[in-house]
C-alpha cells in the first residue's frame, strides 16, 4: 500500500487556498507546568466548519471530475465530516446527501442542513452509517467521501502537520486525537518529512479504542462494541489506508477515559477560553492525566481537533468534570422531618462556604424511617479537600450522609 508523500500534502494546501484558515497556535502554561517542556495548542476548533475536517472534505471534492461531482456526493458521520463535506461541497457546486448515526448531535445535524446536506440517519455508529452511505453510493452512483480512508482526505488533514511546523518549527512531539486516523496519519506525513526526529502520539478514548488491539494484531482490527462521549473518535475499526501510516509512522497511541475527556474540557473553558468538543480535547486530556508524557527535550503541540460541541452536552460534561476534579457533589443528606431543620442544614453548609446548586425534599422514600426526610443536593466545593471537610463535618453534626457522585473524597 502505497503511502503519502510531502508533496502530497503540499498539493492539498494549495489546492485548499483560502479555502481554509490557518488556526492559530498558542501556548498553554498549565500544559507547561504539567508537562515540564513548553506546550502549545493548535486550534482546529476555530476552522470553518468547527473542525479539521473541511481540509480532507474539500481536497476529496476539489479532486472530482465535473462528471462525477454532478452525480452528487455521499458520507457518513457524527457531525464534523459531515459539516467539512456539506460546506465543500456547497463550495464546490455539488449535490452532498450524509448518513448521520440516530442520536447525532443536533447542533452538528443543524449545522450540516444549514451548509445545504441532505441528512439521513442510520444505526448508532459512524460505522452503521459508513455502512449505510456506502449501500446508497452503489444505489444512485453519488461519490463517497470516506472520512478518513482515502489519500485525498489524508492529504488534506495533513496541511495541519505543515502549519504546525511552520509556527513551532522547535516542537519536538505532536499530540491528537485518533478516531479512524486520517488526521495523524496526515499530520505524521508532513511533520516527519520535515522533521524527522519530530515525535506523533495518537490519542483515543478508552471506550472505543481500535488502534491498540489492531496494532497489536498487525491488521485493522474491527471491536465489537463501543461507548464513549467522544463522538468525533467513536470508530470502531481503523481505516486500512491511515492504518498502514500510523503502524509505520506514529510513535505512541494512548487512551483516556471519558472522566478524563470532561476534566480536560473543563480546564479548556476555564483556564483558556476554548470550547472544544469531547473528541477535540482528547490529546490535552492525555498531556492532563498522564497517559502521555512528552520528553524533556523540546515543545509538544496538542491538537483541538475541534469544537462542535452540543451545549447540552457541554452542561453535563461541565458537571462530569466538575465531579472528577471533587469540586461538585451530589449528596442525599437523612435529617429528622422537623421545621427549621432544612434550614439548619443549609446553614451548617453556608458556614463552610459551599454553594448549593439545587435543593430536593423527599418524604416519602421506602428506605426513610417514620419522622425522617431525605434532601437530595447538589454543592459546588473548592475541591477535594474542601469536599472531604464539608462531608466530615455533616457527618459530624449526626447527619447521615450518602455521595450520589462520583467524586468521592
Amino acid at each position: 500500500m502505497n503511502l503519502l508523500s510531502l508533496a502530497d500534502i503540499e498539493a492539498a494546501r494549495t489546492l485548499l487556498g483560502d479555502v481554509v484558515k490557518t488556526t492559530p497556535l498558542i501556548p498553554s502554561r498549565l500544559l507547561t507546568e504539567i508537562a515540564g517542556v513548553p506546550a502549545w495548542l493548535k486550534c482546529e476548533n476555530q476552522q470553518r466548519a468547527g473542525s479539521y475536517k473541511v481540509r480532507g472534505a474539500y481536497t476529496r471534492i476539489a479532486r472530482l471530475s465535473p462528471a462525477e461531482r454532478a452525480r452528487g456526493v455521499v458520507a457518513a458521520s457524527a457531525g464534523n465530516h459531515a459539516q467539512g463535506v456539506a460546506l465543500a461541497a456547497g463550495l464546490l457546486g455539488a449535490r452532498a446527501t450524509v448518513f448521520m448515526p440516530e442520536g447525532a448531535p443536533l447542533p452538528k445535524v443543524t449545522a450540516t442542513k444549514g451548509y445545504g446536506a441532505a441528512i439521513e440517519y442510520a444505526g448508532n455508529s459512524v460505522d452503521d452509517a459508513l455502512d449505510a452511505a456506502r449501500v446508497f453510493a452503489a444505489e444512485t452512483g453519488a461519490v463517497l467521501i470516506h472520512p478518513f480512508d482515502h489519500p485525498d482526505v489524508i492529504a488534506g488533514q495533513g496541511t495541519v502537520g505543515l502549519e504546525i511546523i511552520e509556527q513551532c518549527p522547535e516542537a519536538t512531539t505532536i499530540v491528537t486525537a485518533v478516531g479512524g486516523g486520517g488526521l495523524i496519519s496526515g499530520i505524521a506525513v508532513a511533520a516527519k518529512a520535515l522533521r524527522p526526529a519530530i515525535r506523533v502520539v495518537g490519542v483515543q478514548a478508552s471506550g472505543v479504542a481500535a488502534y491498540p488491539p489492531s496494532l497489536a494484531a498487525g491488521r485493522p482490527t474491527k471491536l465489537p462494541h463501543g461507548v464513549t462521549i467522544a463522538d468525533g473518535i467513536a470508530v470502531r475499526r481503523p481505516g486500512d489506508l491511515p492504518f498502514a501510516h500510523v503502524s509505520k509512522m506514529v510513535d505512541d497511541v494512548v487512551t483516556v477515559t471519558d472522566e478524563d475527556l470532561s476534566a480536560a474540557l473543563l480546564v479548556l473553558l476555564e483556564r483558556h477560553k476554548m470550547v472544544v468538543e469531547p473528541a477535540g480535547g482528547a490529546a490535552v486530556a492525555a498531556l492532563l492525566t498522564g497517559a502521555y508524557r512528552p520528553p524533556a527535550d523540546g515543545p509538544v503541540v496538542a491538537v483541538l481537533s475541534g469544537g462542535n460541541i452540543d451545549p447540552m452536552l457541554l452542561l453535563r460534561v461541565i458537571e462530569h468534570g466538575l465531579a472528577s476534579a471533587g469540586r461538585f457533589l451530589r449528596l442525599a443528606v437523612r435529617c429528622g422531618d422537623r421545621p427549621g431543620e432544612l434550614a439548619r442544614l443549609l446553614a451548617e453548609i453556608a458556614e463552610q462556604r459551599a454553594n448549593v446548586v439545587d435543593v430536593a425534599h423527599s418524604r416519602e422514600s421506602p428506605r426513610l424511617s417514620f419522622g425522617e426526610v431525605e434532601v437530595a443536593l447538589s454543592v459546588e466545593t473548592r475541591g477535594p479537600d474542601h469536599s472531604a471537610a464539608l462531608i466530615s463535618m455533616l457527618r459530624g453534626s449526626g447527619y447521615r450522609v450518602a455521595l450520589l457522585s462520583d467524586a468521592t473524597p
